[in-house]
């Protein structure tokens, strides 16, 4: 393959200002020029990463009914969301349109029409800065129901990228077969999955993905250590010690259609990964099996998807008044 047939992607494997929107969120803008400096024309950040991963719940007896510590918490987490009505993101889609390159990141997104409850969405950008898909994770895993509310499936769409066809997933949704089914269906060839943080989570899902859909896939993870906390948070001391010195150690990783590793897992440190993807080892590996097409069986069967976005209202005004 030429160089110009290939696609230049980076996994920026970074920890958050944690809790802080903007400063996590000048923080990916930095990155993103990073990666548009080594070339990227996609860059990937971890799960929930602006402003950050609800860590706190697993340690300090989050599920404890009408607990003013969180509730305390949960009001600074809701104030610190991402608000994409009030562009919250206007750096990171700055930077894409700069480097001219594509960004999906993990935020805590709060949407103005549902209250104060909160999303845990995945955020795609383009290269001309603006903001192309949200996905709202379809079900929380376990504990993180106490913080964030089921998703839809609004956001469950692919996109075409210099010769790939792509889309994403957070974290635990990649394990649902029948999520990643509905990228399959629309011709995924490069999967983007993100995580917190944590190579248990990556080092054996992103080899099964990537085998299975015969497709480059990519985890993408967070990391969070306990310099990580800023002192003006809420409740920082109590926070220190009730944490993990290390919460999220990455793990952030690249395999091949093949099922082999692009780029092993990466673990404790931030840094940009950058690999150069070959289009024809997808067309190669889908000779023998490719999942919704020569190897489909529609005639059996069928996967129905309801990508509308429900709000829970609908105002119908008398046209007269």
């Amino acid at each position: 393959m030429t160089a110009s047939s290939l696609l230049v992607v980076s996994l920026a494997q970074i920890a958050p200002v944690w809790l802080d929107r903007q400063a996590t969120v000048a923080k990916v803008a930095d990155w993103v020029g990073r990666a548009a400096r080594d070339g990227s024309r996609l860059v990937a950040f971890g799960e929930a990463l602006a402003p950050g991963y609800p860590f706190w719940l697993e340690h300090t007896d989050g599920a404890r009914f009408e607990s003013p510590l969180q509730k305390a918490l949960f009001a600074h987490y809701a104030e610190q969301a991402v608000d994409l009505t009030r562009d919250d993101l206007a750096p990171v889609r700055e930077a894409a349109r700069k480097g001219r390159l594509w960004v999906a990141l993990g935020c805590i997104e709060r949407a103005r029409d549902r209250g104060h409850s909160l999303y845990c969405s995945l955020v795609l950008i383009d290269d001309a800065g603006e903001v192309r898909n949200v996905h709202r994770k379809l079900m929380p895993t376990y504990e993180e129901r106490l913080a964030w509310s089921p998703g839809d499936g609004h956001g469950l769409r692919c996109f075409e990228l210099d010769g790939f066809t792509f889309g994403g997933l957070n974290c635990w949704e990649n394990w649902m077969p029948l999520a990643r089914s509905a990228l399959y269906a629309q011709g995924e060839e490069l999967h983007i999955a993100t995580w917190p943080g944590s190579a248990r989570n990556t080092s054996d899902i992103t080899r099964h993905m990537a085998r299975e859909g015969r497709m480059y896939a990519l985890s993408v993870s967070g990391l969070l250590r306990h310099e990580d906390i800023p002192d003006h948070l809420p409740h920082a001391a109590l926070l220190r010690e009730a944490l993990p010195e290390v919460c999220a150690n990455g793990g952030s990783c690249i395999a091949a259609p093949t099922g082999e590793w692009v780029l092993p897992p990466c673990i404790g440190e931030e840094r940009l990964l950058t690999a150069s993807l070959d289009p024809a080892l997808v067309r190669a590996e889908r000779q023998n099996f490719d999942p919704f097409g020569h190897y489909s069986r529609p005639d059996v069967l069928e996967l129905q998807v309801n990508r509308n976005r429900p709000c829970g209202v609908r105002f119908v005004d008398d046209a007269g008044s």
